[in-house]
């Protein structure tokens, strides 16, 4: 039986791109800052798998682990992104193996006057908002006005995005999954945002607060990637965590959304436990929402420790044909000014019983090759963009 089991630490960046000037974001390096800035900071499981001695990053990662006495278990690289965009929806795809051109269009201005009067028209209400904005704080600022008057709140970011903030007791749920769905059609061509997302809340005046019923609406992906060729070729593909919603559902043969990294960390455990073939594509998203886009450098380096604490129990229930990746889709460098993603590196960390231990994979030219090497593993023809790094991994 094979499965391959890819883990995305979503942000967990390790250092700039040399194109990271393009994007603003110079001098980025998600996991090197923290672990600079945060006392007592380790990440033993990940080091063993060879994190602290990826090239270019081991320079700038301090850790409280005699990194003398490790004896690596994995094998580790680094990846670079070669999509235009830094975003979730872009990263994803790209560790699926599709590549993109250009990126999602932003709108750092607010969204145009006729496409906000043909939303508010199909949806029977009027709007508020309208502009970029922090989640947290535009609930605050117009959730008042928003529950006297039943008119959702619109606002963007950085981002690729589209967001939509309801109170539940002025916009159930479910409802306001419809308006974001409506939101999904008008959004197309020129105006192709990455995700709509809804962003229900609860609470009082002053006292508003963001639920765990947050639920993406991607645009669907331009062509097959990984999980399509797999699903056709009657594996599973299952989906933990945000993956169903990056992927608008395509190739995806069982689903499962999680509000926590720890509830996200249970699933896949669980999964990794169940008898089916195929691939297991796991989200971990608090890196990213809960502490990066924050600058919560604390919360962050709990957040690393958090799951590499579990990371032995992971591994423990992996089979012999089993092959574990861990990597992430961008950055988020929480100790820097922006709160944006940001353009950097990403790890591939690479383990279970026939990977071959202490292989350095150096410089990857393309997150694809995570997908290309899937495609070979099972043995699947497709025409996805990448460079297969199995020969180099498999011990058999």
């Amino acid at each position: 039986m094979k499965r391959f089991i890819v883990i995305v630490l979503d942000s967990a960046g390790i250092g700039e791109q040399p194109d990271s000037i393009n994007y603003g974001d110079e001098g980025s390096n998600t996991i090197g800052h923290i672990s600079q800035l945060v006392k007592d900071f380790s990440l033993p499981n990940m080091e063993k798998l060879g994190l602290a001695f990826i090239d270019g990053f081991g320079e700038t990662y301090r850790t409280t682990t005699d990194l003398n006495k490790i004896e690596l278990s994995g094998a580790y690289g680094k990846m670079t992104e070669r999509s235009a965009g830094k975003d979730t929806t872009t990263g994803h795809w790209e560790i699926a193996g599709i590549v993109l051109d250009k990126p999602f269009p932003v709108f750092p201005d607010g969204f145009p006057e006729d496409l906000m009067r043909e939303f508010e028209r199909r949806i029977g209400r009027k709007t508020l908002g309208n502009k970029p904005a922090s989640g947290t704080v535009i609930i605050q600022e117009l959730g008042d006005e928003h529950v006297r008057t039943g008119y959702p709140i619109v606002y963007t970011s950085a981002d690729s995005v589209f967001q939509i903030a309801a109170h539940e007791g002025v916009i159930p749920v479910e409802e306001l999954y419809e308006i974001c769905r409506i939101a999904r059609e008008l959004l197309t061509g020129e105006y192709g945002v990455g995700r709509v997302i809804a962003r229900p809340f609860t609470g009082e005046s002053g006292n508003y607060t963001r639920t765990e019923r947050r639920k993406d609406f991607s645009i669907e992906p331009p062509d097959k990637t990984i999980l399509n060729y797999l699903a056709e070729n009657g594996y599973e593909v299952r989906a933990v965590g945000k993956i169903e919603d990056i992927f608008a559902g395509s190739g995806i043969t069982k689903s499962v959304h999680t509000g926590s990294n720890s509830e996200g960390i249970e699933r896949t455990i669980e999964w990794i436990k169940d008898d089916f073939e195929g691939m297991l594509f796991t989200n971990l998203v608090d890196f990213d929402m809960l502490y990066g886009h924050r600058n919560n450098v604390e919360g962050y380096a709990k957040a690393l420790m958090d799951f590499d604490r579990r990371l032995p129990e992971i591994i423990g229930n992996l089979r012999d044909g089993d092959v574990l990746v861990i990597t992430a889709d961008h950055g988020c460098d929480p100790s820097t000014a922006s709160t944006d993603h940001s353009r950097e590196y990403v790890p591939l960390l690479i383990t279970g019983k026939h990977v071959k231990k202490g292989v350095n994979l150096h410089t990857r030219s393309s997150f694809c090759d995570v997908a290309k090497t899937i495609a070979e593993y099972f043995g699947v023809e497709n025409r996805l963009g990448g460079k297969s790094f199995l020969e180099l991994i498999l011990d058999v």
